[in-house]
C-alpha cells in the first residue's frame, strides 16, 4: 500500500481531533461568554486537553463538566477507589462504559468507553513509579494523543465494521481505497495542510482561547485585537453552508 495513502488516512484521524476539539471547546466558551452577559458564571470546560500527558490526565482537561458529573454521580457512589484495588478498576470501566452509553446507543460509542476505560484502570495498576512516568514529558503527551487519536476512530465510524476497516487502514493491514485517495487529494492542499498546521500550534500550547480573552489585565489592545477575529468568524460562518456542532447529536 502507499505509504502516502496510509499518511492520508492518518492525517485524516488527525484532523477530525482537531475538528471535534475546536467544535466543542468553541461551543463551550460561547455559552460562558452568554452566561456571563447574563450575570452567570459557567466554569471552564476545557483546559488544553491535547497537552495531557497520560488518559487519566486528559479526563481532567477534556469536557471537564462531564468527567466531574460522572466521577461524582458514578464512579464515587461506586465505591470509587475505597474498596480495594480491583473494585477500583472494575469501577473505572463502568463509568467509562456509561460515559460512552450516555453519547448514544451505537456499539462504537460503548467501544470507545471501553477503551478509555481500560486505559484508566490500566494507568491506575501501572502507578505513579512506572517505567512511563520517567519518559520525557513531550514523549508522553505524543503517546497519549496517539491512544485518544484511536479512540476519536471509534467515535467518529458509523459502526464497528467501519471502525475496523479504518484501523487497518492506519496500520497498513489494508488497502485504504480510492476514498483515501480522494482524501489525500483533499488534505494536501496548502489551505488544508496551513489549517492543521494552525490547529496542532493551538491545541499544543496551554494558553487556550479562554485564558487569552478573559486573562488579566484587560487592555484596549488585546480588545481590539479579538474583534477582527471575531468579524472574521462571522464571515466565514456566512459564507459557508449550514454546519451545526458536532456534539448537538449527543
Amino acid at each position: 500500500m502507499p505509504v502516502l495513502t496510509r499518511v492520508s488516512v492518518s492525517r485524516g484521524a488527525v484532523a477530525y481531533a482537531f475538528q471535534i476539539y475546536f467544535d466543542f471547546s468553541a461551543y463551550s466558551d460561547m455559552a460562558i461568554g452568554l452566561g456571563r452577559m447574563l450575570g452567570f458564571e459557567f466554569p471552564k470546560n476545557f483546559n488544553a486537553p491535547y497537552l495531557a500527558d497520560s488518559i487519566t490526565d486528559f479526563w481532567r482537561r477534556w469536557h471537564i463538566s462531564l468527567s466531574t458529573f460522572l466521577r461524582d454521580y458514578l464512579y464515587i457512589p461506586l465505591g470509587g477507589n475505597r474498596k480495594g484495588p480491583r473494585r477500583t478498576y472494575a469501577n473505572l470501566a463502568v463509568v467509562m462504559l456509561l460515559g460512552g452509553a450516555w453519547h448514544g446507543a451505537q456499539w462504537t460509542f460503548v467501544l470507545w468507553g471501553a477503551w478509555h476505560g481500560l486505559l484508566l484502570a490500566f494507568e491506575r495498576w501501572r502507578g505513579k513509579l512506572s517505567l512511563y512516568e520517567k519518559l520525557p514529558r513531550a514523549i508522553r503527551i505524543g503517546i497519549t494523543f496517539v491512544l485518544v487519536l484511536f479512540s476519536w476512530v471509534m467515535f467518529r465510524a458509523e459502526n464497528l465494521t467501519e471502525a475496523i476497516r479504518y484501523f487497518g487502514c492506519m496500520l497498513g493491514l489494508r488497502e485504504p481505497g480510492s476514498g483515501a485517495i480522494l482524501l489525500a487529494a483533499d488534505l494536501y492542499t496548502p489551505m488544508h495542510m496551513l489549517m492543521l498546521g494552525l490547529c496542532a500550534a493551538l491545541c499544543f500550547q496551554s494558553r487556550q482561547a479562554l485564558d487569552m480573552v478573559t486573562g488579566k489585565p484587560q487592555t484596549w489592545l488585546r480588545t481590539a485585537a479579538v474583534i477582527p477575529l471575531f468579524v472574521l468568524a462571522l464571515v466565514a460562518m456566512f459564507t459557508q453552508t449550514f454546519n451545526p456542532f458536532l456534539y448537538f447529536q449527543f
